[in-house]
């Protein structure tokens, strides 16, 4: 891991503002009827029935456009009911209702605020203490990386149970706040390019969703090895397509770098491949740091967010507002590696600013670091700057 951070920033789908109709299906029952045939301008929801080719298709989340004939694998969005009987009606026989074209608006998106917690790392602080003085109600813990292929395990060596990592995460909850794996990071031996398929990959993933019960992962993607790799890039948003078809109630991170202005090229088709292979990605989190000097974090923090929710726009249709909402903000507490200064005073503002446009996420490099070094350099167990302990992370509580 470096020592820092140096990462490059995870589906309720979003809306987009057009109108289309949301069928009225029928339920199955023992006479098997045919149900109303599956339109491929429709929308459905968990539960609705549709026909096609004779046989009749239940819907196991919102879908449009995907055909039941070939959407009926084993995760694949319809389940196929069998055979059915008798005429198939070619419309639905009430007169739809208007409805949007697009996913239905983002709901419950947003997330407590979940700075890093990296165990075993810069003096790591008793979980209850942080929370206690704080009223922080999550952490995001790093990092999960591969071991022996693609087998998932903390650091690459540690396994998943039975370590500090594990401890750690017991004693979040234990204090009253939940956890947010990190999978990924800037170095180690990561599971994107370990895991040969995408199922694979899925997986790796699931293995971490289960051992933990987690209600969201944060597929922490940058670097060459994942970011800048095509092959591995999108084999992470397949994994992801997945992992959001096995679990529709877990929350989809992806967290990577930014410049000043938004997206970088990669990031920019990372979202795009996002939206083409319909993966259903929650939340987009860029990391706004290490901007090779940047002065005003402040500014270069919001220049980001909103470069970041034009990419959105323009990709799935949303309005500023559906595109806020899929959107978060990683920094870094006080000293980044380029010596950015982040003040608390500056992280508040940034905090109200994310507060005012309802952004999913929020969270930062580190708990480990959030206690004062004035002069201290950019080390792992303060930030480099005055401040009290836990500062960031009761500003953050705030969010």
């Amino acid at each position: 891991m470096k020592l820092s951070r140096k990462i490059a920033l995870v589906a309720s789908v979003g809306a987009v503002a057009t109108a289309a109709a949301v069928l009225p299906m029928a339920t199955s029952n023992a006479a098997v009827a045919c149900a109303p045939a599956w339109s491929s301008s429709a929308v459905y929801v968990k539960d609705n029935v549709a026909s096609k080719g004779g046989n009749n298709y239940t819907a196991k989340w919102w879908t449009q456009g995907e055909d039941p004939a070939l959407k009926s694998g084993q995760w694949d969005v319809w389940i196929n009911n069998g055979a059915c009987g008798g005429t198939t009606p070619t419309t639905p026989p009430t007169t739809p209702p208007t409805g949007p074209t697009g996913p239905p608006p983002a709901t419950g998106t947003k997330m407590a605020a979940a700075p890093y917690l990296y165990p075993g790392w810069g003096n790591p602080p008793a979980p209850a203490t942080v929370v206690q003085a704080t009223g922080i109600k999550a952490f995001t813990i790093a990092f999960v990386l591969a071991s022996n292929g693609c087998n998932p395990a903390w650091d690459g060596s540690s396994g998943l149970t039975g370590g500090a990592h594990a401890g750690t995460i017991a004693a979040i909850r234990a204090a009253g706040a939940d956890v947010v794996p990190s999978i990924g990071g800037w170095s180690g031996n990561k599971l994107g390019p370990n895991c040969s398929t995408a199922e694979a990959l899925a997986g790796a993933y699931q293995k971490v969703i289960d051992t933990f019960q987690l209600k969201a992962i944060d597929i922490d993607i940058e670097n060459t090895d994942e970011f800048e790799n095509y092959v591995v890039a999108d084999r992470i948003v397949d994994a992801l397509k997945i992992i959001k078809q096995r679990n529709p109630n877990v929350k989809t991170i992806l967290t990577f770098g930014t410049t000043t202005t938004g997206p970088n090229a990669h990031g920019v088709r990372l979202i795009q491949q996002a939206k083409a292979k319909g993966a259903n990605i929650d939340i987009f989190t860029q990391m706004p740091f290490d901007f090779s000097g940047g002065a005003d974090m402040y500014a270069s923090t919001v220049g980001a967010t909103e470069g970041l929710k034009n990419v959105l726009k323009s990709t799935f249709g949303y309005t500023d507002a559906q595109a806020y909402s899929r959107i978060g903000i990683s920094g870094m507490n006080g000293l980044s590696d380029q010596q950015e200064v982040t003040s608390v005073d500056t992280w508040t503002r940034i905090r109200d600013y994310a507060k005012s446009k309802n952004l999913a996420r929020f969270a930062f490099w580190a708990v480990n670091r959030d206690r004062g070094c004035a002069g201290g350099g950019v080390v792992s167990d303060c930030s480099g700057i005055a401040q009290a302990d836990w500062a960031f992370t009761r500003v953050s509580a705030g969010f």
